[in-house]
């Protein structure tokens, strides 16, 4: 009996015949053995399967190599498991962990007992590259729980094995590279040769490592040092030791002991501590009236803005709130995208000139008439009152180009004060598996959009590569900029994210394009319990901004 297989690479379909039933990567071996090296995993029927998937009927495969979202995770993914395995070789003893992203790519280091330095970091890229160039076959495998045990073991990593362990599992899927165990949760490319463009470098006490990202037209990305957002990584892995939680076993075991209550007080506190330094900070500068907030969406700017709005006023200021996007141009002015539609993240859609003519007048003392824009109509019209600003009154503004000085260039430096908000999220799956910021604020939109916006999670995720876009291009080249970072992440909120988000995502079939996405978000919310008292979150929380409830009606 023959099947049809009809093969989608980049929108350049082949069709292939075959006699018997065959795996995917067997046929790719008949397909094309250059372009099938890069192919990493393919979508069947909207969802993402592994290349050792056998068909046994005709089928249409979307092949997915690092050009695309699912293959960049499956190419990550690959390339880490390749770099813990180059670590075990030659460090056996002494655990490795991947953290977090950190300047382009993802940040890793050992245990205090192993101090990391160049010629370290050069051994054990040399070590992936030999493990690349060996073109080795990746083996997932399904084996007893207690076979894992008795790996882990004589690995040194029997910490690893908490979670499937909480999980009560009977057996487990692991993978297999040149005598080396791991779990990796999402599927790996079934070769090493398949990811072959990396790099890893020194970043003192641990290492970077670097993958091709579509922002850098999926080649490796620069090797830019963002050392502020290290610090602030490093501090929210100090607030993780205060708490005890390090990954998600260990927040579930405070879930467990019935301690969240408690964790969400210390996170709370840890947060108005923060805005408070902030604001004794902007204080102690009289000067940097002009405060500036940015970051990317769904990072709870609007709360954060209103909370260090009070702790100002606790250090007797009283700032004056300005929204840019009274500022807008008028309808027929706002630029254009590719597809023809208004682009509202463009610098180009603020009137800049005029925004800046105003804050100088009211920084000078002058009463301004400030504008009020009409979105029905397209147009501003100016509001019915002058403004006055008080001496030394600070104004806080909000909006997507706040770090770049192109939004304010009338504005002297010294005046200005930027602060970049974002969801860093510092907990993670496990030592080697990793929880995306990106995927926290997806989840935190997702929820707020149904919650408060009437949209669905599929118009969520509609709209998101377009969000990103927008973040990549006038944020996240700008977040160095800021005189402050602000982690908005909280350690417990994925707790209260999975009981709204879950069944939202399960409605989700596999008749849906989002099937992948909506199936590989509920993998990463199945691992934490359940916790639904949401009346132990302050309502001033930036949760709460999602969740609902907030006492600043956001």
């Amino acid at each position: 009996m023959s099947y049809t297989i009809r093969l989608n690479y980049h929108e350049n379909v082949s069709q292939i015949t075959i006699e018997r039933s065959m795996t995917i990567d067997q046929i790719l071996e008949m397909w094309d053995s250059v372009k099938s090296k890069a192919i990493v995993g393919a979508i069947l029927d909207n969802k993402v399967v592994h290349l050792n998937t056998r068909l046994d009927q005709d089928a249409s495969l979307e092949l997915l190599d690092v050009r695309t979202r699912n293959g960049q995770l499956i190419y990550e993914r690959t390339l880490s498991f390749i770099f813990t395995t180059a670590c075990y070789h030659l460090f056996p003893k002494h655990p490795v962990r991947i953290e977090h992203s950190l300047n382009n790519g993802l940040y890793a280091e050992f245990d205090q007992a192993l101090a990391i330095d160049q010629g370290r970091a050069e051994l054990i890229k040399a070590e992936m590259d030999r493990l690349i160039q060996a073109d080795l076959p990746i083996r997932r495998l399904r084996i007893a729980m207690n076979q894992m045990k008795e790996i882990y073991e004589k690995q040194y990593r029997e910490f690893q094995l908490d979670l499937n362990r909480d999980l009560d599992l009977q057996e487990v899927t692991i993978s297999e590279l040149d005598g080396y165990y791991d779990k990796f949760y999402g599927y790996l490319a079934t070769h090493t040769g398949a990811v072959g463009k990396f790099d890893l470098i020194f970043h003192r006490p641990g290492m970077i490592l670097l993958y091709p990202r579509a922002e850098y037209n999926y080649e490796l990305p620069p090797g830019v040092r963002h050392e502020k957002i290290a610090a602030i990584f490093q501090e929210s892995e100090h607030w993780a030791k205060i708490l005890e939680i390090s990954d998600v076993f260990s927040l579930n075991r405070q879930v467990e002991g019935n301690r969240i209550d408690e964790i969400i007080r210390i996170s709370e506190a840890f947060h108005e501590k923060k805005i408070a330094r902030i604001a004794d900070e902007i204080c102690s500068h009289p000067k940097r009236r002009v405060i500036l907030i940015a970051g990317p969406s769904a990072s709870g700017k609007t709360t954060f803005s209103k909370r260090l709005f009070i702790q100002l006023r606790v250090n007797e200021r009283r700032p004056m709130t300005i929204s840019l996007d009274n500022y807008f141009v008028d309808r027929e002015k706002t630029p254009k995208d590719s597809d023809g539609k208004y682009n509202f993240e463009a610098l180009e859609a603020i009137d800049v000139e005029y925004f800046n003519e105003d804050l100088k007048r009211l920084l000078a003392g002058e009463a301004v008439t400030l504008p009020i824009f009409d979105f029905v109509e397209g147009r501003r019209h100016p509001a019915k009152e002058p403004t006055i600003l008080e001496e030394g009154q600070p104004i806080i503004i909000e909006g997507i180009h706040g770090l770049n000085d192109a939004l304010t260039p009338a504005i002297p430096t010294e005046c200005k004060y930027k602060i970049y908000v974002s969801a860093l999220t510092q907990l993670n799956i496990d030592s080697h598996n990793r929880i995306k910021t990106t995927d926290n604020r997806l989840m935190r939109r997702m929820v707020r959009d149904v919650q408060f916006r009437g949209a669905s999670v599929e118009k969520t995720l509609d709209m998101w590569p377009s969000v990103r876009h927008g973040e990549q291009v006038f944020i996240f080249p700008f977040q160095e900029e800021a005189d402050a970072v602000f982690n908005s992440a909280l350690v417990y909120e994925f707790l209260f994210l999975k009981t709204l988000l879950d069944p939202q995502l399960e409605k989700i079939g596999p008749d849906s394009v989002h099937y992948a996405e909506a199936k590989r978000l509920r993998k990463i919310l199945y691992y934490f319990q359940t916790y639904t008292r949401e009346s132990a979150i302050p309502n001033t929380s930036i949760l709460k901004e999602f969740l609902g409830g907030s006492c600043f009606e956001c």
